[in-house]
């Protein structure tokens, strides 16, 4: 099977295209070399490919025939992160979805000057 259709078809790309697209960017690794969209992807192989800045990683256990439900998608395919990815992505989470308490209302000039600053500092 085809790399960007395999990617299609495990629901890793909202569309073929996007897919396609991926893999002609070199956003998808076999051994750590690029793959173009048209080569074959068998069971057993692991790939690798960029999603939302961090790489992930694929165990291919069977091909589908089409595409499959997201429910069905462990059958098909292992989709793993590294450790330091979880965390940094964890950390994302926290940055760019700042909590405040139920019930405070809008907040203030001086309170989003506060949350500008401490999202300026974590950038730099």
């Amino acid at each position: 099977m085809r790399v960007d259709q395999f990617l299609y078809n495990i629901r890793v790309y909202k569309t073929r295209t996007l897919a396609t697209n991926a893999c002609k960017k070199g956003h998808v690794r076999l051994n750590e070399i690029r793959l173009k969209p048209a080569n074959k992807v068998y069971p057993g192989q692991s790939l690798e490919f960029r999603s939302n800045h961090s790489w992930q990683k694929i165990n291919i256990h069977n091909l589908p025939k089409r595409r499959v439900g997201a429910k069905l998608v462990g059958l098909y395919a292992e989709v793993s992160l590294d450790s330091v990815d979880q965390k940094r992505m964890a950390v994302q989470k926290l940055m760019y979805n700042p909590t405040r308490e139920r019930g405070l209302g809008r907040p203030t000039k001086k309170d989003r000057r506060e949350i500008d600053d401490i999202h300026q500092k974590t950038e730099k």
